[in-house]
This record gives C-alpha cells, sequence and structure tokens, in this order.
C-alpha cells in the first residue's frame, strides 16, 4: 500500500504514521522552501516508518513528478487550503484521470464546502466553534485549553484514517477510489456525544465541569492530595463506589453513589476532598492498588512512560540512539502482526533519489529535476 503524503505539522501526519506503522509505505512530499515546520522533536515522532522527498509544485515538472507518483499510489493525503490543488493541477478530479483507483483524502478545519471552507484556523478554533471547548474545564474558570490538539488529532489524524480505509476497501472491490473530505470542526461536532444526550435531555447543556462525566458527580472526579498531586476517582457504577467507600473507611457514604440534590453532592463531595487531601498521591496508590474499583493517580507523562503496564503492552520504545528520545508503540495490537520501527524519520528530501528511481526516472532525468528545483 503506497501513500503519499502532502501534509504538515499534526493532523496529516499522525493519520499517516499509524498507516506506516501498520505496514504502509508512506512517501512524505515536502516543499522546497521551509517544508513541514514542524520541531525536530516531533517530527522524530510523527514520521518514523515513512520515507521522504521534496518537490516544487509551482514548477510543471514538479506537477509532473507527482502525476507519474500518483498514477501508482494507492492513497494520496493533502491539507491545502479547499482548491489549492485544484488550481495546481493535481486536484482529485486531475489525479482520478491518471488513477481512477486512488483514494484522494483533504484534511482542513471546514471542509470542502460551506460558508468556512476557505477560513483559516487552529485546533483552538475548531474545538470553539462545535462547542466543545465550552465543555472543557471548570464552571467557575474559564475554558481549558488542552495540551493535547485533540481536534487535530481525533478531528483530522483518526477520523481521516478511518475515511481512507473504508475508500480502500472499497476500492478493492469496485476498483474507484473516492474524494474524503474530512474537517476537523466536522469531527469535533461528531463527537460531542455526551453534551449532545444533556441537550437532548434538557433542552440545554451543562457548564462546564458539571456534567456527569466531566466533575458533577462525586464519585467521578478528581481530588487533590497533600503532597499537590491529583487522584482520579473513576467509581461511576454502584459496585465500584461501594468497594471505594471500604477502602478509605467511608462505609456511611454508600447510599450517597448518586446524590439526590446539589447540597448532598456538595457535602460528599467536601468530605472526600478533605479526606484525600490528608495524604500524599503515593499513599493512595498503595491503598487502592488490586481493590478493582476504578482509582488511578493521574500521572505525568514522563511517569507514564515509565509504569509497568505500558511498559508490558510495548507502548514505550526505548530511544534507539544517543541523544535520541523515546518514542511511543503502535496502539494497535492484532494476531500476526508485530509492532517496529523499520526506519527513523528521514531527513526533507532523503529519498528523493529512490523514490524517483521506482518511478522510472533515470540519471539523466533526475539530474535535470535537481538542476530546474522542481526536487531536492
Amino acid at each position: 500500500m503506497r501513500i503519499l503524503d502532502l501534509t504538515r505539522l499534526l493532523p496529516g501526519p499522525v493519520c499517516t504514521l499509524h498507516l506506516a506503522d501498520l505496514g504502509a509505505d508512506v512517501i512524505k512530499i515536502e516543499d522546497m522552501g521551509a517544508g513541514d515546520y514542524a520541531a525536530p522533536a516531533l517530527r522524530a515522532l510523527v514520521h518514523r516508518n515513512k520515507r521522504a522527498m521534496r518537490l516544487d509544485l509551482k514548477q510543471p515538472a514538479g506537477v509532473a513528478v507527482l502525476k507519474e507518483l500518483a498514477a501508482k499510489a494507492d492513497v494520496l493525503i493533502e491539507s491545502f487550503r479547499p482548491g489549492v490543488m485544484g488550481r495546481l493541477g493535481v486536484g482529485y478530479d486531475d489525479l482520478a484521470l491518471i488513477n481512477p483507483k486512488l483514494v484522494y483524502c483533504s484534511i482542513t478545519g471546514y471542509g470542502q464546502t460551506g460558508p468556512y471552507r476557505d477560513d483559516p484556523g487552529h485546533d483552538l478554533n475548531y474545538c470553539a466553534l462545535s462547542g466543545v471547548t465550552d465543555q472543557i474545564g471548570r464552571s467557575d474558570e474559564a475554558p481549558a485549553l488542552s495540551n493535547i490538539p485533540v481536534a487535530d488529532l481525533l478531528g483530522g489524524s483518526m477520523t481521516s484514517a478511518v475515511g481512507v480505509l473504508a475508500a480502500l476497501f472499497d476500492a478493492a472491490r469496485t476498483g474507484r477510489g473516492r474524494h474524503v473530505d474530512i474537517a476537523m470542526a466536522d469531527s469535533m461536532l461528531a463527537h460531542a456525544l455526551v453534551p449532545m444526550v444533556t441537550l437532548a435531555v434538557q433542552g440545554e447543556t451543562r457548564p462546564a465541569g458539571t456534567d456527569k462525566l466531566s466533575g458533577g458527580l462525586p464519585c467521578y472526579s478528581l481530588y487533590r492530595t497533600s503532597d499537590g498531586r491529583q487522584l482520579a476517582v473513576g467509581a461511576l457504577e454502584r459496585k465500584f463506589w461501594d468497594i471505594f467507600c471500604d477502602v478509605i473507611g467511608c462505609e456511611h457514604l454508600k447510599p450517597l453513589h448518586l446524590p439526590v440534590d446539589a447540597a448532598t453532592s456538595n457535602a460528599v463531595r467536601a468530605e472526600l476532598t478533605e479526606l484525600v487531601g490528608t495524604h500524599p498521591l503515593t499513599y493512595w496508590e498503595q491503598r487502592f492498588r488490586g481493590t478493582e474499583c476504578c482509582v488511578t493517580p493521574v500521572l505525568r507523562l514522563g511517569e507514564a512512560l515509565d509504569d509497568a503496564h505500558f511498559n508490558a503492552r510495548g507502548m514505550v520504545i526505548a530511544p534507539q540512539e544517543d541523544g535520541a528520545a523515546a518514542q511511543f508503540g503502535c496502539p494497535v495490537k492484532m494476531t500476526d502482526y508485530t509492532f517496529e520501527i523499520r526506519r527513523p524519520a528521514p531527513c526533507p528530501g532523503e529519498h528523493s533519489d529512490e523514490i524517483l528511481t521506482e518511478a522510472g526516472y533515470g540519471t539523466e532525468a533526475m539530474a535535470t529535476l535537481r538542476q530546474q528545483g522542481a526536487v531536492g
């Protein structure tokens, strides 16, 4: 499976990262200028198992090379503003004439249609416009900003992967590809499920931090420990709440699993806040270990990378060379598949000659392309 990846930063590169980890031959195509200007540490994480080349699509020769590659590719993924690829002569309609089976995925903020299609934006904007930001944080504070860009990753990366794989499955049966139109704002709206239920039932959403799964219930909340850390209590089901109450020595709280009014809820929360706050996080980790009542420490990322469970699952890959950082493993586990890092993240244009040779270009033709500045 060959994938041409013309995207930058997070949404497209993380989509193709997952596909590359699963065995696809991903060719990362960057322009001759800044290219993908992601930080080196990010490039190292999201471009492993890919090859790289540089093309100038503003030159006819560069466009010709991309068409040559697209003729033999299975997928092309791009993240330019709507209409840009078409103006360059490499839009879906152009490449479908060359390769009818090609799956062509466009990732944008607001999609290929609609009144906002040409508007610029970032993760923050897509979450804000879709009603998601309004639901993140605490009711007594401004909406929170997540250091995990959910619109980029959930909206851009994962939804694109789903669309591409569905279109590939169909293309394998029918011989016809599709243009997959992914809008990150669309995906955020489509995944706002819990507040959507609240809206349907009550006619309006609850303020941030007060809905069932965002802190409105004492049995499903975060509590500060004496050393300033946090304990995650997820005793949403009654059986887990009963065990939780036994462990902390508060059997009298068992009937108050789902408080019937705000006063009772506040009283239960206040008692738990005071109790949890009397001991450090390590104390509570030891008390709850093996109790099976959905209580966990809130770990920092460095601690999570050291956690025995994630290491046993192969989710932490030790640095491959001196000075390099650890990487995460592939989250997809399945029979007859063993994840491996086949190649480290490439430098821009590292495999241009190799890819051009596979496409049928000879030494002289490649030299001419480089002389013209069409390939780097």
